[in-house]
């Protein structure tokens, strides 16, 4: 099991410090229905990454047999690993200019007359159609498919990986629910860091788990 959680632990961190979820889990709690739609949003998001990591892994493992990873998983590792890279430069050059501001995404302006079921929609947008997302939660859920952990030791990995790539959801309600009178101002100092920030921070990411996963994929594809 110690391989399978080690694979897929950068990717599930990654997944958790996503600047988006955890703006738009704010706004919903905000909301005059802050209670029901950020619920709602926390559970559309943790349905939503299960489902992936879950098929991947699935797959993933039928696909893979005896004591080694099949070389396609290197293969497929050296892919996603480029694939990082080439979204932390996009991020990057897709960055505010100083001076200038992008607007926010419409769903932003219209989140007051969400329904929770609308929530939980866009929670699972976010996860299945966001590149970024996605990308982050099909390569852990691939390190997860081809350890050599038994099928049990699998399924804790990627049970420990919705939990933690969901504390962006999860954390915020947290905070609103028990926080008390500090709940607003706490969030609101986290929803304004990570606005600020969202460009440098999933840049460096990026970049950093491109460069792992393609170091890995070239050590196993010429070991």
């Amino acid at each position: 099991m110690g391989d399978a959680v080690g694979g897929m632990l950068a990717s599930a961190v990654g997944i958790a410090i996503s600047p988006m979820p955890l703006i738009a889990v704010i706004l919903m709690l905000a909301t005059p229905r802050g209670r029901s739609n950020g619920t709602a949003f926390a559970a559309g998001w943790v349905v939503a990454l299960a489902a992936v990591v879950t098929v991947v892994v699935s797959a993933g493992s039928g696909l893979s047999a005896g004591s080694d990873r099949p070389s396609w998983a290197w293969w497929l590792k050296l892919a996603l690993g480029t694939l990082f890279l080439l979204l932390g430069f996009r991020q990057w050059r897709a960055r505010p200019r100083e001076g200038h501001v992008h607007g926010p995404p419409a769903w932003m302006e219209a989140v007051d007359r969400f329904t929770p079921g609308k929530a939980a929609g866009l929670a699972a947008a976010l996860v299945a159609l966001n590149p970024k997302n996605l990308v982050l939660a099909v390569g852990g859920a691939v390190s997860i498919a081809t350890a050599t952990a038994s099928g049990a030791g699998k399924a804790c990995a990627a049970a420990l990986m919705v939990l933690i790539g969901s504390l962006c959801t999860l954390v915020p309600l947290g905070v609103y629910l028990f926080g008390g009178d500090r709940a607003a101002r706490i969030l609101g100092e986290w929803k304004a860091w990570m606005a600020a920030h969202n460009a440098a921070i999933m840049t460096v990411l990026l970049v950093v788990l491109g460069a792992t996963y393609v170091g890995d994929a070239l050590t196993g594809l010429t070991s």
